[in-house]
């Protein structure tokens, strides 16, 4: 990704996580706390990809959700960045950290065997 692709990511990154703090937690509270981890952005801007996790162990509410309130998020990102044309954005659940997760039980496992050998 190019550096202006970058730093298009980490406004949009903001944006989103402003308005899912204030707007979206306001309206839907049950939401509960959402954390976008890292933006995503097609070369000619034309989709914003927000990866998130989320406390909430529903993780179709929360989906439902924040694609429930994608207009408001592009009419926000359209407002606070200036770009020709606001990107579409697409939210997905961000599996890296259940796979880090995952890794270190692995690896635990693993120390835990050879302990007791």
């Amino acid at each position: 990704m190019s550096t202006r692709n970058e730093r298009i990511a980490e406004e949009i990154k903001k944006v989103l996580s402003e308005e899912i703090r204030t707007t979206v937690t306001e309206k839907e509270p049950d939401i509960g706390m959402v954390t976008i981890t890292e933006v995503e952005v097609t070369k000619e801007n034309e989709t914003a990809t927000a990866y998130y996790t989320a406390l909430n162990n529903n993780r179709e509410f929360v989906q439902e959700t924040l694609d429930k309130f994608n207009g408001l998020f592009r009419k926000a990102v359209a407002s606070n960045i200036r770009l020709r044309k606001a990107p579409e954005v697409k939210f997905k659940y961000d599996t890296s950290i259940d796979y880090g997760k995952k890794i270190e039980s692995l690896l635990s496992d693993i120390k835990e065997r050879d302990e007791k050998q």
